[in-house]
Order: structure tokens, then sequence, then C-alpha cells
């Protein structure tokens, strides 16, 4: 698992801990790996909820005790064994809480976060049995089925087909079932559903260049590429060069490779992996070379860039969220800054 793995664990999980804020109303449940602010007391929810900038209204706990009960499992996100057994215990004593899918999709983060794939794919699995609409739990398991699923793995075809099911089905929710917190502006809202927009799409482009569909790759990466224009990723950009290489679209593929070069610094792997790239169709172009590429040739069909290995690995990097994308920490609206990479 690479640092932008963890990233997108901690802000994936800040959106998911939405809860109503207004007076009257339970206090939000404490972003994972935090606490609620000093002097905050839970309640019963009393008022109607104010409009949402997402079609799913807030996620709140319906007594006190439910609350409570909340915060001290979430207290349990930094250590994912114990998350996952205080995630277990609040739905055995509240089995028809919506709190749980909070529970259990800060579980997933914290296994994903400790690079623990196998339980990050049964944590989500947990959350979709709740609500199999949830588009960061979709989107977190299609991430682990195309990230874990080697050319010679025997059922690779059925699994590739289950990721991008799970990716394109979050396309088709993140409109409807994005929990947010109650009173976010709906423009903070808009910029992470472009995230998560973007991530679903790059997931489903990544798996038809692994499986040598290069012309649909280029249409599905351009359009991911799109969803989220104003926070470019030099990883997805490398890899629509990578596709229009493998079409022989030679000049528009050293557009793409020169772009990927700009977003990276050289003594990077993803930095490298650009430049190595930008250099051989240099020369296949005949516009020379700036540096020790490799020679022309044809790019092989696992060559999808990580930010942590070389391309043989295989293994696709995941998106960094841009800092102020999604909602702040639900227990603190009022003071907690935006979240930073």
């Amino acid at each position: 698992m690479s640092m932008r793995l963890a990233t997108l664990a901690v802000v994936m999980g800040l959106v998911g801990c939405a809860m109503a804020q207004t007076t009257g109303q339970t206090p939000a449940p404490a972003q994972p790996g935090t606490t609620a602010q000093p002097g905050t007391q839970a309640q019963p929810a009393q008022t109607a909820q104010p409009a949402q900038p997402s079609g799913r209204p807030p996620v709140q706990a319906k007594t006190q005790a439910e609350f409570q009960a909340y915060q001290t499992a979430i207290a349990n996100a930094q250590n994912p064994d114990a998350m996952e057994k205080a995630a277990d215990n609040f739905a055995a004593q509240f089995p028809t809480s919506d709190l749980r899918v909070l529970l259990y999709r800060a579980t997933m983060h914290s296994y994903q976060s400790a690079g623990n794939s196998q339980k990050m794919m049964e944590m989500g699995l947990k959350v979709l049995a709740i609500d199999r609409d949830d588009p960061e739990a979709l989107i977190g398991v299609a991430e682990v089925q195309e990230e874990h699923t080697s050319p010679t793995d025997l059922d690779r075809e059925q699994r590739m087909a289950q990721a991008i099911t799970s990716a394109q089905h979050a396309l088709e929710t993140i409109d409807t079932d994005l929990a947010v917190p109650a009173g976010i502006p709906p423009a903070r809202v808009e910029d992470y559903k472009k995230y998560l927009r973007a991530t679903a799409l790059t997931i489903v482009g990544t798996i038809q260049y692994k499986k040598e569909q290069y012309a649909d790759a280029e249409t599905t990466l351009r359009k991911a590429i799109d969803a989220d224009p104003s926070n470019p990723d030099a990883v997805v950009i490398l890899r629509l060069a990578l596709a229009l290489d493998q079409q022989r679209k030679y000049p528009e593929a050293l557009e793409q490779a020169n772009r990927a070069v700009e977003l990276t610094k050289e003594d990077t792997d993803i930095g490298k992996m650009a430049r190595n790239e930008r250099d051989r169709l240099a020369l296949q172009t005949g516009k020379g070379s700036t540096g020790g590429g490799a020679p022309p040739g044809n790019v092989p069909a696992e060559a999808v860039p990580d930010e942590s290995a070389p391309p043989a690995n295989g293994a696709p990097g995941n998106r960094t969220p841009p800092s102020n994308t999604a909602p702040p920490p639900a227990s603190a609206p009022q003071s907690s800054p935006p979240p930073s990479r």
C-alpha cells in the first residue's frame, strides 16, 4: 500500500462520519482518530434536518446512549483489530443503528492505512451488506480488487469485472448516497464528489488498460482527468500516456508524458517513470531525448504506474484527494480546519 492509500483512508473517513450538527440535534460522532470537542454533550435529535447538498440525509444517533457508545468505539480507530472488535460490539448492541456503517467504514480505512488489503475488503463488504449503495465502500472494495489481482490469478477476469461493477455503481450513487454533515457548503461537497468520480473512473480505466483495451482505457482515463480538472494527478496522466503509446499515438502520448513530468519531481518513483516514458516517446517521434529513457518498443500491458513501485509491478496507484475537498470532521464543524494532504 502506498502513502496515498493511507491519505485516502483519512479523507474518505471524513465524509463517512457525517452527522447532523444543528442545535438540538445529536452532536456528530468524532472523526476516526479524533475525539469530540470538550464540553460537547450528546442529545437525542429533536428538530428537522436542514436541506443537504447531497441526496442522503445526515446520519445521526437516535439516543444519547447510542452516541456515547459510538464515541467509545471510534476511539479505537488507530488500531484496526480493536476497531473491528468495537464495531462488532456496537453492531450487536445497536443492530439497527445507522452508525454501524460509519464504524465499519472507519475499520475499513484503519486496515487500509495498515496495508491489510484482505481485512480492508472484508470491512468494505460489511459496509455494503448494510448499505449496498455506499460510494466510499464501493470504491474501497474496487480498489482492492483492482490492485491485488495479478495476471496469473485464475479468477482474474471475475475480479476485474467485479471491480468495474463496483466502481461504476459508485458513480451512480455518489450524488444520492454520499453522507455529508449538516451545514457544509454545497461547493465543498461538490469538490469531493469530483474527487470520488475521478477515482472511480481511474479504477475502470486502469483495468481496461490491463486488459489491453487501450482505446477504452484512453477514453475512461480522459474522463477521470476531466472529472476533477483542477486537481490533475500525475499517475492518471501517465497512465493515459501509456494507453496512447500502446495505440501508437505517439505525439499525443508525448504531450501527456510531458504533462506528467511537469507535475512530478525527478527523484520520485513516478517522476522517474514519467521521464523515462517522455524520453522514449521523444525518440519515437524524432524529437530527441533529454535523458536516458528506455528505447522505443512496445509497452507491457501491465505497465500501469504506481507511486511506490515501477510499472513492471503492475500495481496501480491511488489518487490523492486534494486539500480542502472533503467536509471537516463532523464533531467539530466550527473550529476544525479542513483536511490537508
